[in-house]
């Protein structure tokens, strides 16, 4: 099984690993994308205003230019420690044992906007960048990404992939139509017996699901094998009549 995880807007500072290094990071047929981005990012920080308007921050918040600028030499930590906010909170994997982080070594992918999908424990260095952010003489990084990130999952196949991403990320690489996936939900359902989807407990729910995962390390290689897991654990998730699953929070 291979899981998908969204990122964080919000991130640990420092660490220490080495500098970036691009080519070590999953998925290595997607360097070119990975140099282009770096690139507009450091050179979008020489500019400090024009960077502020593209990436919408607020005058407590150019530290985070800075941080851009530093892409190349900062130091690095793996990528599911370095971001934090609900989902990463909720999966706390600082607190996972060892063979637990192994897992997620082997099964997670985190969808970041400069980088694309990175190995959980695949070094980086902190960032600023969203999925809706339009680069100065970049395409949209819908364009950039979609078509090759699509790719490089279809060589990851035949694995079950569970993609827990929000909508903004998973249209940075649609999961292609050949691989066998599910797309997840989370949803509550209220005494009314009415079924909503949810916001905040959307990411809670979805750090907690992982966190389980990599404590079990359960071997799934199909939506109806996690189903069975997920049944035998007390987790309460459906199939939906178009193919998703409903994980109820």
């Amino acid at each position: 099984m291979l899981i998908l995880l969204p990122p964080s807007e919000t991130k640990r500072a420092g660490g220490s690993g080495p500098p970036l290094q691009p080519a070590s990071l999953a998925l290595p047929q997607l360097m070119p994308q990975r140099e282009a981005v770096i690139d507009a990012l450091i050179g979008l920080a020489g500019d400090a205003d024009e960077a502020a308007r593209v990436l919408k921050l607020g005058p407590t918040q150019r530290g985070e230019i800075v941080v851009n600028a530093q892409l190349r030499t900062a130091p690095t930590m793996p990528a599911i420690d370095r971001y934090t906010g609900v989902l990463y909170d909720a999966l706390d994997a600082a607190s996972v044992p060892a063979a637990g982080r192994r897992w997620l070594g082997a099964h997670v992918l985190v969808h970041s906007a400069p980088f694309g999908p990175v190995g959980a424990l695949d070094a980086i260095p902190a960032y600023r960048l969203g999925a809706a952010t339009s680069l100065p003489g970049m395409v949209p990084l819908r364009r950039l990404w979609a078509g090759d990130v699509s790719a490089a999952l279809a060589d990851l196949a035949p694995r079950f992939v569970l993609d827990l991403r929000s909508e903004a990320y998973a249209a940075l690489g649609p999961v292609p139509a050949g691989i066998a996936s599910r797309y997840v939900r989370v949803v509550s359902e209220g005494a009314d017996g009415a079924v909503r989807a949810l916001n905040h407990f959307n990411k809670h729910a979805k750090g907690a699901l992982v966190r389980r995962l990599a404590q079990d390390r359960p071997r799934i290689a199909s939506a109806a094998g996690f189903l069975r897991w997920t049944d035998a654990v007390g987790l309460r998730v459906r199939e939906t009549a178009g193919g998703e699953l409903e994980l109820f929070a």
